[in-house]
């Protein structure tokens, strides 16, 4: 984490810890979540307050982060407690693949001590394009002008993985990799015809570009989601409904990762309990900060958890009959 980010994570604990009550022992933790403009961020302000309240003896502090890479390094490093983090991201960390296998040799390079406490919700993987690019499917994409998302994010994973079952590959279109904000002002100024995202729908910058474009969104087939899941088995199915964003003309078929809360392992067994229990006894303050808060659901808290879970959460899971 940046030092900035630190002192800020540092400066909010602190005011926390001079509020809680005289004697009282505080336990200080901090939560990295993502950028201010998307959905991690205010559901880990959420998350943070509830905890604030409803658990005796912590004080939490929310974070706003690079998201899910730089969130799993930070844990890593030992400079958060816990991390709202993609499913897949996870994965690979657990498995030391992709970005966190060995530069030049590719070597996997596990991240040990990660632990899940609850996966949330779908992190919808949007293909987006203009209605008068014509494209229609994955297929149309070879020989077009693709952003695939920044150098080592989930979303430029998830590009890519989806172009492989589909027997694509970089070479074979004209490839740009910047962060869907920046991919979405290419897609509005005709500089480019599709852009990828993974994020929670909807997404405010589809939105501002379906006020002035008739947008479209690349529907991923039921054949590509099996072939995903064959290597990939975090991968699920989602379809964005139809009023998603203006200028759809129906509900469109996609695919999804899930974006989960995960912990350092060294972190107490009650204290985890606690959290969990906190969590998922007070859903209302989560649905009121975004609407991807409704989609919690604690009896799918475990489904396609892709790192072991917390001791701590599984005792919560488990005196809740919700099992993997």
């Amino acid at each position: 984490m940046k030092a900035r980010g630190v002192l800020c994570v540092a400066t909010i604990v602190l005011v926390a810890a001079l509020t809680a009550p005289a004697g009282a022992q505080v336990r200080l933790l901090s939560l990295v979540t993502g950028g201010t403009a998307g959905v991690y961020f205010p559901l880990g302000g959420a998350m943070a307050e509830i905890w604030n309240s409803r658990v005796q003896g912590v004080r939490v502090a929310a974070q706003s982060s690079g998201a899910s890479v730089v969130n799993i390094q930070t844990l890593a490093k030992g400079d958060a407690h816990m991390a709202l983090v993609q499913n897949d991201v996870a994965y690979y960390a657990n498995n030391g693949t992709e970005v966190f296998a060995e530069p030049g040799s590719n070597r996997p390079q596990p991240i040990a001590g990660v632990r899940g406490i609850a996966m949330l919700y779908p992190e919808t993987i949007q293909i987006v394009t203009l209605r008068n690019r014509r494209i229609n499917g994955i297929e149309d994409l070879k020989g077009k002008r693709v952003v695939v998302g920044a150098p080592g994010s989930g979303t430029e994973a998830n590009a890519r993985q989806i172009l492989a079952v589909h027997d694509i590959f970089y070479r074979e279109m004209r490839v740009d990799f910047l962060s869907f904000a920046a991919g979405i002002d290419q897609l509005r100024d005709g500089n480019t015809d599709v852009v990828f995202i993974t994020a929670g729908t909807p997404t405010a910058a589809v939105t501002d570009l379906a006020s002035s474009r008739e947008v479209a969104l690349v529907p991923v087939s039921d054949e590509a989601l099996q072939a995903l899941r064959a290597r990939w088995p975090f991968y699920t199915r989602v379809t964005v409904p139809g009023d998603a964003y203006r200028g759809l003309t129906g509900p469109v078929r996609t695919v999804a990762v899930m974006a989960m809360l995960v912990a350092r392992a060294d972190l107490p067994e009650d204290l985890v309990y606690n959290l969990t229990k906190a969590l998922w006894e007070n859903l209302d303050r989560l649905r009121a900060a975004h609407a991807r808060g409704r989609d919690l659901d604690v009896s799918k808290a475990v489904d396609g958890m892709p790192v072991p879970l917390h001791p701590g959460a599984q005792r919560y899971y488990r005196e809740r009959g919700v099992s993997r």
